[in-house]
């Protein structure tokens, strides 16, 4: 009779231990999960609470710049509620569907910071032929496409 006692304990103590273990090793990953939908999350209200707006007039010379170098100005305006850094890093632009690498970006107001309601100047060296041509400006997700003519 005490042999089947013992062997009840046993028995008993390894399914406490393996639902123990079973239990640490699921609070670990809820805990990941939780993590992984918070950090989402903070994304993602990020990105809807960027928006971004070209204000350069399309029919204005100013745009395309032939004397001396080519490059590309476009005036660009923080319409959302996100503050964004004002920095080639920090934005994407596509010249006729090609990315484009050289850029500058510079802050018209005074401060680092691209606040809401301020403009930054985006300078692309590029040079263009005649004809109709498109920009496209990603931001933080937050995309505008800019057409015009030189």
């Amino acid at each position: 009779m005490a042999s089947v006692s013992a062997s009840h304990l046993i028995l008993f103590i390894a399914s406490m231990m393996v639902a123990a273990s079973v239990a640490g090793v699921f609070t670990d990953s809820i805990g990941q999960l939780s993590n992984a939908v918070s950090e989402q999350g903070l994304d993602v209200s990020s990105e809807v609470r960027t928006d971004i707006e070209v204000i350069s007039d399309a029919g204005s010379d100013a745009i395309y710049n032939t004397s001396g170098n080519d490059n590309i100005t476009l005036h660009v305006k923080n319409t959302g509620s996100e503050d964004l850094g004002a920095e080639p890093g920090q934005m994407d632009l596509f010249v006729d569907g090609r990315y484009a690498t050289t850029f500058g970006v510079t802050l018209l107001d005074d401060g680092v910071i691209w606040r809401s309601g301020m403009v930054v100047r985006v300078e692309i060296a590029q040079s263009l032929s005649p004809g109709d041509h498109r920009v496209k400006v990603i931001v933080n997700g937050d995309e505008e496409v800019f057409n015009f003519r030189t």
